[in-house]
Protein backbone atom coordinates (compact mmCIF):
# COMPACT_ATOMS: atom_id res chain seq x y z
CA UNK A 1 0.00 0.00 0.00
CA UNK A 2 1.43 3.10 -0.48
CA UNK A 3 -0.44 7.07 -0.02
CA UNK A 4 -1.06 8.96 -3.43
CA UNK A 5 0.92 12.51 -3.48
CA UNK A 6 -1.14 15.36 -3.29
CA UNK A 7 -0.35 16.12 -7.16
CA UNK A 8 -1.04 12.79 -8.37
CA UNK A 9 -4.47 12.55 -6.25
CA UNK A 10 -5.39 16.76 -7.62
CA UNK A 11 -5.54 14.38 -11.33
CA UNK A 12 -8.28 12.53 -9.36
CA UNK A 13 -10.32 15.11 -7.39
CA UNK A 14 -10.14 18.08 -11.05
CA UNK A 15 -11.82 14.72 -13.10
CA UNK A 16 -15.45 15.44 -14.21
CA UNK A 17 -18.08 13.58 -16.30
CA UNK A 18 -16.40 16.29 -19.26
CA UNK A 19 -12.68 17.06 -18.42
CA UNK A 20 -10.98 13.36 -18.39
CA UNK A 21 -7.85 13.41 -17.41
CA UNK A 22 -6.54 10.41 -18.99
CA UNK A 23 -3.47 10.51 -21.41
CA UNK A 24 -3.47 8.98 -24.54
CA UNK A 25 -0.82 7.52 -27.09
CA UNK A 26 -1.05 6.38 -30.79
CA UNK A 27 1.32 3.65 -31.50
CA UNK A 28 2.12 2.56 -35.08
CA UNK A 29 3.87 -0.07 -35.10
CA UNK A 30 5.44 -1.85 -38.40
CA UNK A 31 5.64 -5.90 -38.14
CA UNK A 32 6.99 -6.04 -41.98
CA UNK A 33 9.57 -3.87 -41.79
CA UNK A 34 11.51 -6.43 -39.51
CA UNK A 35 10.14 -9.74 -41.42
CA UNK A 36 8.15 -10.59 -38.26
CA UNK A 37 4.83 -12.21 -38.08
CA UNK A 38 2.25 -10.63 -35.78
CA UNK A 39 0.21 -12.11 -33.55
CA UNK A 40 -2.29 -10.47 -31.14
CA UNK A 41 -2.20 -13.09 -28.82
CA UNK A 42 1.97 -12.46 -28.48
CA UNK A 43 1.77 -9.41 -28.03
CA UNK A 44 -0.77 -9.27 -24.70
CA UNK A 45 1.67 -12.74 -23.36
CA UNK A 46 4.71 -10.64 -24.06
CA UNK A 47 2.47 -7.26 -21.97
CA UNK A 48 1.63 -9.74 -19.05
CA UNK A 49 5.34 -10.78 -18.89
CA UNK A 50 6.68 -7.46 -18.17
CA UNK A 51 3.92 -5.98 -15.78
CA UNK A 52 6.29 -6.70 -12.91
CA UNK A 53 8.77 -4.43 -14.17
CA UNK A 54 5.68 -1.54 -14.38
CA UNK A 55 4.08 -1.74 -10.74
CA UNK A 56 1.59 0.92 -11.37
CA UNK A 57 -0.23 -1.26 -13.92
CA UNK A 58 -1.33 -3.59 -11.36
CA UNK A 59 -2.27 -1.19 -8.54
CA UNK A 60 -5.83 0.34 -8.37
CA UNK A 61 -7.01 3.40 -6.02
CA UNK A 62 -8.64 2.90 -2.90
CA UNK A 63 -10.89 5.90 -1.26
CA UNK A 64 -9.78 6.86 2.54
CA UNK A 65 -13.62 6.71 4.23
CA UNK A 66 -15.10 10.44 3.51
CA UNK A 67 -12.14 11.53 2.00
CA UNK A 68 -10.53 12.36 5.57
CA UNK A 69 -7.04 11.95 3.18
CA UNK A 70 -5.69 11.36 -0.34
CA UNK A 71 -5.92 8.05 -1.78
CA UNK A 72 -3.67 4.88 -1.47
CA UNK A 73 -2.63 2.19 -4.23
CA UNK A 74 -3.40 -1.48 -3.55
CA UNK A 75 -2.14 -4.12 -5.81
CA UNK A 76 -5.65 -5.43 -7.35
CA UNK A 77 -6.23 -8.91 -6.30
CA UNK A 78 -8.66 -9.27 -9.36
CA UNK A 79 -5.99 -7.98 -12.13
CA UNK A 80 -7.36 -8.94 -15.21
CA UNK A 81 -5.30 -8.58 -18.34
CA UNK A 82 -7.98 -8.98 -21.14
CA UNK A 83 -10.18 -6.17 -19.53
CA UNK A 84 -7.20 -3.93 -20.19
CA UNK A 85 -5.85 -5.04 -23.16
CA UNK A 86 -8.67 -4.93 -25.69
CA UNK A 87 -8.59 -5.58 -29.58
CA UNK A 88 -11.11 -3.77 -32.12
CA UNK A 89 -11.70 -3.84 -35.03
CA UNK A 90 -11.68 -0.77 -38.23
CA UNK A 91 -12.25 -0.79 -41.77
CA UNK A 92 -9.23 -2.01 -43.51
CA UNK A 93 -7.17 -0.30 -44.97
CA UNK A 94 -7.39 1.93 -42.53
CA UNK A 95 -6.21 5.54 -43.30
CA UNK A 96 -5.37 8.73 -41.00
CA UNK A 97 -8.85 9.83 -40.57
CA UNK A 98 -10.22 6.61 -39.55
CA UNK A 99 -7.28 6.65 -36.55
CA UNK A 100 -8.33 9.74 -35.81
CA UNK A 101 -11.90 8.72 -35.47
CA UNK A 102 -10.87 5.50 -33.19
CA UNK A 103 -8.69 7.40 -30.85
CA UNK A 104 -10.90 10.12 -30.53
CA UNK A 105 -13.63 7.53 -29.38
CA UNK A 106 -11.43 6.39 -27.48
CA UNK A 107 -10.04 9.07 -25.08
CA UNK A 108 -13.67 10.44 -24.84
CA UNK A 109 -14.49 7.66 -22.51
CA UNK A 110 -13.37 7.37 -18.66
CA UNK A 111 -11.28 4.95 -17.10
CA UNK A 112 -13.11 2.49 -14.45
CA UNK A 113 -11.70 3.63 -11.07
CA UNK A 114 -12.07 0.41 -9.25
CA UNK A 115 -9.20 -0.84 -11.44
CA UNK A 116 -5.73 -0.33 -12.70
CA UNK A 117 -6.50 2.86 -14.49
CA UNK A 118 -4.95 2.11 -17.90
CA UNK A 119 -6.26 0.49 -21.08
CA UNK A 120 -4.29 -0.78 -24.57
CA UNK A 121 -6.58 -0.83 -27.88
CA UNK A 122 -5.12 -2.63 -30.33
CA UNK A 123 -6.46 -2.20 -33.74
CA UNK A 124 -5.29 -4.66 -37.14
CA UNK A 125 -5.89 -3.69 -40.57
CA UNK A 126 -3.51 -0.82 -41.54
CA UNK A 127 -2.16 0.17 -45.00
CA UNK A 128 0.94 -2.08 -45.27
CA UNK A 129 0.30 -4.62 -42.38
CA UNK A 130 0.46 -2.06 -39.73
CA UNK A 131 -0.95 -1.89 -36.52
CA UNK A 132 -1.81 0.47 -34.06
CA UNK A 133 -1.87 0.80 -30.52
CA UNK A 134 -3.97 3.31 -28.62
CA UNK A 135 -2.92 3.46 -24.63
CA UNK A 136 -4.90 5.02 -22.20
CA UNK A 137 -3.05 5.87 -18.18
CA UNK A 138 -4.75 8.25 -15.87
CA UNK A 139 -2.33 11.21 -15.57
CA UNK A 140 -2.59 9.71 -11.47
CA UNK A 141 -0.22 7.76 -12.54
CA UNK A 142 2.07 8.65 -15.54
CA UNK A 143 3.43 12.23 -16.42
CA UNK A 144 5.81 13.21 -19.21
CA UNK A 145 8.95 11.18 -18.07
CA UNK A 146 7.41 9.00 -15.65
CA UNK A 147 5.54 8.04 -19.04
CA UNK A 148 8.92 7.53 -21.46
CA UNK A 149 10.47 5.15 -18.86
CA UNK A 150 7.42 3.61 -18.63
CA UNK A 151 7.62 2.43 -22.38
CA UNK A 152 11.09 1.44 -21.89
CA UNK A 153 10.15 -1.23 -20.15
CA UNK A 154 7.52 -2.14 -22.91
CA UNK A 155 9.91 -1.50 -25.63
CA UNK A 156 13.80 -3.07 -26.83
CA UNK A 157 16.33 -2.03 -29.49
CA UNK A 158 15.88 -5.19 -31.22
CA UNK A 159 12.80 -7.02 -32.63
CA UNK A 160 11.11 -10.12 -31.36
CA UNK A 161 12.46 -9.99 -27.75
CA UNK A 162 10.76 -12.41 -25.54
CA UNK A 163 10.95 -11.97 -21.69
CA UNK A 164 10.47 -14.97 -19.25
CA UNK A 165 7.71 -15.64 -16.76
CA UNK A 166 8.27 -13.73 -13.82
CA UNK A 167 8.98 -15.65 -10.49
CA UNK A 168 6.41 -16.49 -8.60
CA UNK A 169 7.68 -14.63 -5.53
CA UNK A 170 7.56 -11.15 -7.80
CA UNK A 171 3.48 -11.39 -8.02
CA UNK A 172 2.94 -9.58 -5.00
CA UNK A 173 -0.39 -10.03 -3.47
CA UNK A 174 -1.89 -7.84 -0.73
CA UNK A 175 -5.15 -7.01 0.66
CA UNK A 176 -7.17 -4.14 0.65
CA UNK A 177 -6.59 -2.03 3.76
CA UNK A 178 -8.78 -1.37 6.86
CA UNK A 179 -10.86 1.03 5.98
CA UNK A 180 -11.28 2.01 9.75
CA UNK A 181 -7.97 2.01 9.94
CA UNK A 182 -7.56 4.26 7.00
CA UNK A 183 -10.12 6.96 8.45
CA UNK A 184 -8.13 7.04 12.09
CA UNK A 185 -4.62 7.90 10.37
CA UNK A 186 -6.40 10.31 7.83
CA UNK A 187 -7.55 12.15 11.46
CA UNK A 188 -4.40 12.34 12.79
CA UNK A 189 -3.27 13.72 9.66
CA UNK A 190 -4.83 16.36 9.45
CA UNK A 191 -3.76 18.75 11.93
CA UNK A 192 -0.40 18.33 9.12
CA UNK A 193 -3.39 20.23 6.57
CA UNK A 194 -2.76 23.17 8.85
CA UNK A 195 0.80 23.61 7.05
CA UNK A 196 -0.75 25.30 4.49
CA UNK A 197 -0.75 28.53 6.40
CA UNK A 198 2.79 28.15 6.25
CA UNK A 199 3.06 28.34 2.42
CA UNK A 200 1.31 32.07 2.94
CA UNK A 201 4.27 34.02 3.53
CA UNK A 202 6.49 31.79 1.12
CA UNK A 203 4.31 32.32 -1.79
CA UNK A 204 3.85 36.14 -0.92
CA UNK A 205 7.52 36.30 -0.93
CA UNK A 206 7.61 34.75 -4.17
CA UNK A 207 4.96 36.97 -5.66
CA UNK A 208 6.98 39.89 -4.16
CA UNK A 209 10.22 39.00 -6.13
CA UNK A 210 7.96 38.62 -9.21
CA UNK A 211 6.26 41.83 -9.05
CA UNK A 212 9.94 43.38 -8.35
CA UNK A 213 11.80 41.67 -11.58
CA UNK A 214 8.68 42.69 -13.73
CA UNK A 215 9.00 46.29 -12.62
CA UNK A 216 13.40 45.89 -13.88
CA UNK A 217 12.80 43.48 -16.79
CA UNK A 218 9.51 43.06 -18.96
CA UNK A 219 10.21 40.26 -20.36
CA UNK A 220 8.87 36.87 -18.66
CA UNK A 221 6.48 34.76 -18.72
CA UNK A 222 2.56 35.70 -19.74
CA UNK A 223 0.37 36.55 -17.17
CA UNK A 224 -2.42 34.20 -16.55
CA UNK A 225 -6.39 35.93 -16.79
CA UNK A 226 -5.17 37.76 -19.33
CA UNK A 227 -5.42 35.81 -22.80
CA UNK A 228 -7.80 36.47 -25.27
CA UNK A 229 -10.55 34.31 -25.64
CA UNK A 230 -10.92 32.11 -28.96
CA UNK A 231 -13.09 29.20 -29.99
CA UNK A 232 -11.35 26.64 -27.42
CA UNK A 233 -11.89 28.74 -24.86
CA UNK A 234 -15.06 27.71 -23.56
CA UNK A 235 -16.69 24.42 -21.18
CA UNK A 236 -16.01 21.37 -22.69
CA UNK A 237 -18.11 18.18 -23.56
CA UNK A 238 -16.68 14.91 -23.08
CA UNK A 239 -16.82 14.39 -27.12
CA UNK A 240 -12.87 14.84 -28.26
CA UNK A 241 -11.40 14.97 -32.51
CA UNK A 242 -8.04 14.26 -32.61
CA UNK A 243 -5.08 14.80 -35.42
CA UNK A 244 -1.95 14.02 -35.71
CA UNK A 245 0.86 14.39 -37.71
CA UNK A 246 4.70 13.59 -38.53
CA UNK A 247 7.71 15.70 -39.25
CA UNK A 248 11.59 15.56 -39.41
CA UNK A 249 14.14 16.35 -36.73
CA UNK A 250 16.60 17.22 -38.71
CA UNK A 251 14.57 19.92 -40.60
CA UNK A 252 13.61 21.42 -36.76
CA UNK A 253 17.58 21.42 -35.72
CA UNK A 254 18.30 23.16 -38.77
CA UNK A 255 15.87 26.03 -38.17
CA UNK A 256 17.20 25.97 -34.58
CA UNK A 257 20.87 25.99 -35.53
CA UNK A 258 19.88 28.90 -38.09
CA UNK A 259 18.27 31.23 -35.36
CA UNK A 260 20.20 30.68 -32.32
CA UNK A 261 17.81 29.27 -30.27
CA UNK A 262 16.37 25.91 -28.75
CA UNK A 263 14.37 23.22 -30.70
CA UNK A 264 11.57 23.92 -27.90
CA UNK A 265 11.60 27.53 -28.99
CA UNK A 266 11.09 26.44 -32.82
CA UNK A 267 8.18 23.64 -31.76
CA UNK A 268 6.08 26.66 -29.83
CA UNK A 269 6.79 28.75 -33.28
CA UNK A 270 5.88 26.19 -35.52
CA UNK A 271 2.43 25.15 -33.17
CA UNK A 272 2.13 29.16 -32.93
CA UNK A 273 2.16 29.33 -36.92
CA UNK A 274 -0.46 26.26 -37.20
CA UNK A 275 -2.30 28.05 -34.71
CA UNK A 276 -2.22 31.82 -36.65
CA UNK A 277 -3.19 29.80 -40.00
CA UNK A 278 -6.43 27.99 -38.61
CA UNK A 279 -8.02 31.22 -36.71
CA UNK A 280 -7.57 33.43 -39.67
CA UNK A 281 -9.06 31.04 -42.01
CA UNK A 282 -11.92 30.94 -39.36
CA UNK A 283 -11.31 34.81 -39.09
CA UNK A 284 -11.34 34.51 -35.41
CA UNK A 285 -7.56 35.32 -34.95
CA UNK A 286 -7.07 37.58 -31.93
CA UNK A 287 -5.24 40.84 -32.04
CA UNK A 288 -3.25 39.94 -29.15
CA UNK A 289 -1.07 37.16 -28.93
CA UNK A 290 -2.60 33.75 -27.64
CA UNK A 291 -0.27 31.63 -24.85
CA UNK A 292 0.34 28.26 -23.68
CA UNK A 293 0.71 26.34 -20.67
CA UNK A 294 3.96 24.45 -20.76
CA UNK A 295 4.63 21.75 -18.67
CA UNK A 296 7.62 21.52 -16.97
CA UNK A 297 9.58 18.46 -15.93
CA UNK A 298 11.05 18.92 -12.34
CA UNK A 299 12.26 15.15 -12.12
CA UNK A 300 15.77 16.15 -12.07
CA UNK A 301 15.38 19.11 -9.34
CA UNK A 302 12.49 18.45 -6.72
CA UNK A 303 13.28 17.48 -3.72
CA UNK A 304 10.37 15.43 -2.89
CA UNK A 305 10.97 11.59 -3.62
CA UNK A 306 7.52 10.39 -3.58
CA UNK A 307 4.74 10.67 -6.25
CA UNK A 308 4.57 10.32 -9.86
CA UNK A 309 3.91 13.77 -11.54
CA UNK A 310 6.96 16.20 -11.02
CA UNK A 311 5.36 19.16 -12.55
CA UNK A 312 5.53 22.53 -12.87
CA UNK A 313 4.69 24.64 -15.81
CA UNK A 314 5.07 28.24 -18.13
CA UNK A 315 3.13 30.63 -19.40
CA UNK A 316 4.92 31.15 -23.31
CA UNK A 317 3.45 33.87 -25.38
CA UNK A 318 3.37 32.48 -28.72
CA UNK A 319 3.12 35.71 -30.75
CA UNK A 320 0.37 34.81 -32.79
CA UNK A 321 -0.36 38.70 -33.93
CA UNK A 322 3.08 38.98 -35.09
CA UNK A 323 2.92 37.85 -39.33
CA UNK A 324 6.38 37.22 -39.74
CA UNK A 325 7.53 33.73 -38.90
CA UNK A 326 10.98 34.73 -38.30
CA UNK A 327 10.16 37.28 -36.01
CA UNK A 328 7.49 35.20 -33.95
CA UNK A 329 10.36 32.51 -33.49
CA UNK A 330 12.80 35.45 -32.12
CA UNK A 331 9.94 36.93 -29.82
CA UNK A 332 9.40 33.59 -28.47
CA UNK A 333 12.68 32.48 -27.91
CA UNK A 334 13.29 35.75 -26.22
CA UNK A 335 9.96 35.45 -23.72
CA UNK A 336 10.86 31.62 -23.35
CA UNK A 337 14.44 33.27 -21.45
CA UNK A 338 12.38 35.25 -19.66
CA UNK A 339 9.90 32.95 -18.56
CA UNK A 340 12.40 30.19 -17.62
CA UNK A 341 14.43 32.69 -14.92
CA UNK A 342 10.89 33.84 -13.22
CA UNK A 343 9.98 29.81 -13.32
CA UNK A 344 13.49 29.76 -11.43
CA UNK A 345 12.48 32.07 -8.92
CA UNK A 346 9.14 30.30 -8.47
CA UNK A 347 10.95 26.96 -7.67
CA UNK A 348 10.09 23.47 -9.09
CA UNK A 349 8.55 22.24 -6.07
CA UNK A 350 5.68 25.21 -5.62
CA UNK A 351 3.03 23.13 -7.35
CA UNK A 352 3.65 20.08 -5.20
CA UNK A 353 4.05 21.77 -1.64
CA UNK A 354 0.83 23.49 -2.50
CA UNK A 355 -0.79 20.37 -3.91
CA UNK A 356 -0.05 18.15 -0.81
CA UNK A 357 -2.72 20.23 1.33
CA UNK A 358 -5.30 19.95 -1.12
CA UNK A 359 -8.49 19.03 0.64
CA UNK A 360 -10.01 16.09 -1.34
CA UNK A 361 -13.97 16.97 -1.03
CA UNK A 362 -13.28 20.36 -1.64
CA UNK A 363 -11.43 19.95 -5.11
CA UNK A 364 -13.88 17.57 -6.25
CA UNK A 365 -17.01 20.38 -5.23
CA UNK A 366 -15.48 22.73 -7.05
CA UNK A 367 -14.63 20.82 -10.47
CA UNK A 368 -18.16 19.71 -10.65
CA UNK A 369 -19.72 23.45 -9.67
CA UNK A 370 -16.54 24.88 -11.94
CA UNK A 371 -18.09 22.59 -14.89
CA UNK A 372 -21.97 22.73 -14.22
CA UNK A 373 -22.01 26.12 -13.98
CA UNK A 374 -19.82 26.98 -17.32
CA UNK A 375 -17.73 29.09 -14.88
CA UNK A 376 -14.85 28.91 -17.65
CA UNK A 377 -17.01 31.08 -19.86
CA UNK A 378 -17.17 33.85 -16.71
CA UNK A 379 -13.94 34.67 -15.76
CA UNK A 380 -10.69 36.46 -18.31
CA UNK A 381 -9.21 33.30 -20.26
CA UNK A 382 -6.05 31.92 -17.82
CA UNK A 383 -4.75 30.30 -21.19
CA UNK A 384 -5.38 29.47 -24.38
CA UNK A 385 -4.28 25.86 -24.77
CA UNK A 386 -1.70 23.60 -23.49
CA UNK A 387 2.06 23.07 -25.40
CA UNK A 388 4.02 19.85 -24.30
CA UNK A 389 7.72 18.86 -26.02
CA UNK A 390 8.48 15.66 -24.60
CA UNK A 391 11.90 14.26 -25.43
CA UNK A 392 12.02 10.49 -26.54
CA UNK A 393 14.87 8.23 -27.06
CA UNK A 394 16.28 8.78 -30.85
CA UNK A 395 17.27 4.69 -31.40
CA UNK A 396 14.48 2.66 -33.32
CA UNK A 397 12.59 0.87 -30.54
CA UNK A 398 10.39 -2.48 -30.88
CA UNK A 399 7.48 -2.11 -28.54
CA UNK A 400 6.60 -5.71 -27.18
CA UNK A 401 8.77 -7.07 -30.13
CA UNK A 402 7.15 -4.76 -32.92
CA UNK A 403 8.51 -1.85 -34.63
CA UNK A 404 7.56 1.37 -33.59
CA UNK A 405 6.61 3.13 -36.95
CA UNK A 406 5.16 6.45 -35.09
CA UNK A 407 4.13 7.43 -31.09
CA UNK A 408 1.39 10.51 -31.46
CA UNK A 409 0.90 11.75 -28.06
CA UNK A 410 -1.99 13.27 -26.64
CA UNK A 411 -3.19 15.01 -23.56
CA UNK A 412 -5.53 16.02 -21.74
CA UNK A 413 -8.09 19.06 -22.38
CA UNK A 414 -9.62 21.68 -19.76
CA UNK A 415 -12.31 23.86 -18.94
CA UNK A 416 -11.56 26.88 -20.71
CA UNK A 417 -8.54 25.67 -22.40
CA UNK A 418 -10.45 23.04 -25.14
CA UNK A 419 -7.38 22.20 -26.79
CA UNK A 420 -3.67 20.14 -26.30
CA UNK A 421 -0.71 19.56 -28.21
CA UNK A 422 1.69 17.23 -27.07
CA UNK A 423 4.93 16.84 -29.34
CA UNK A 424 7.13 14.03 -28.88
CA UNK A 425 10.57 13.31 -30.33
CA UNK A 426 12.00 10.01 -31.02
CA UNK A 427 13.49 7.77 -33.99
CA UNK A 428 15.15 11.01 -35.76
CA UNK A 429 11.21 12.32 -36.57
CA UNK A 430 8.85 14.73 -33.95
CA UNK A 431 4.96 13.36 -33.65
CA UNK A 432 2.46 16.16 -33.07
CA UNK A 433 -0.87 14.88 -31.40
CA UNK A 434 -3.89 16.76 -31.40
CA UNK A 435 -6.87 16.74 -29.47
CA UNK A 436 -9.96 19.18 -29.21
CA UNK A 437 -12.95 19.22 -27.56
CA UNK A 438 -14.48 18.46 -30.24
CA UNK A 439 -17.63 21.29 -30.13
CA UNK A 440 -14.73 23.90 -29.56
CA UNK A 441 -12.51 22.45 -32.64
CA UNK A 442 -14.46 20.69 -35.54
CA UNK A 443 -11.41 20.83 -38.13
CA UNK A 444 -8.58 19.53 -36.37
CA UNK A 445 -7.21 18.21 -38.94
CA UNK A 446 -6.76 21.48 -41.01
CA UNK A 447 -4.55 22.82 -37.86
CA UNK A 448 -2.19 19.40 -37.84
CA UNK A 449 -2.04 20.29 -41.51
CA UNK A 450 -0.86 23.55 -40.97
CA UNK A 451 2.04 22.02 -39.49
CA UNK A 452 3.95 21.36 -42.12
CA UNK A 453 3.61 24.95 -43.41
CA UNK A 454 5.09 26.34 -40.43
CA UNK A 455 7.97 24.34 -40.97
CA UNK A 456 8.82 25.50 -44.63
CA UNK A 457 8.31 29.08 -43.79
CA UNK A 458 10.82 28.46 -41.32
CA UNK A 459 13.09 26.14 -43.01
CA UNK A 460 13.42 28.41 -46.22
CA UNK A 461 14.06 31.58 -44.03
CA UNK A 462 16.73 29.12 -42.46
CA UNK A 463 18.23 28.22 -45.44
CA UNK A 464 17.99 31.61 -46.87
CA UNK A 465 20.54 32.66 -43.92
CA UNK A 466 23.53 30.48 -45.04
Amino acid sequence: MERMTGLDASFLYLETDTQLLHVCALIILDPVADGMDYEFAALKEELGRRLHLVPSMRRHIHRVPFDLDHPVWVEDANFDLDYHVRRIGIPSPAGRRELAELVADIAGRPLDRSRPLWQLWVAEGLEGGKVAVISKYHHAIVDGITGTNMMMHLCDLEPGVRYAEPDEDRRITESEPNDLKLAAEGLLRFPAKLGAFGMVPKTLGMLGGFVERRRSDKKGMATPFTAPRTPFNRTISPHRSVAFTKASLAEIKDIKSAFGVKVNDVVLAVVAGALRDYLQACGELPDTSLFASVPVSTHGTSRHEQGINKVSTLFCRLYTDVADPVERLRLIAEANRGAKAEHDLIGADFLQDWAKYAPPNTFQLAARVYSNFRLAERHPVVHNLVVSNVPGPQAPLYFLGYRIDSMYPFGPVFHGAGLNVTVLSSGGHLDFGFIACRELVPDLETMADAVHDAITELLKAARDTD
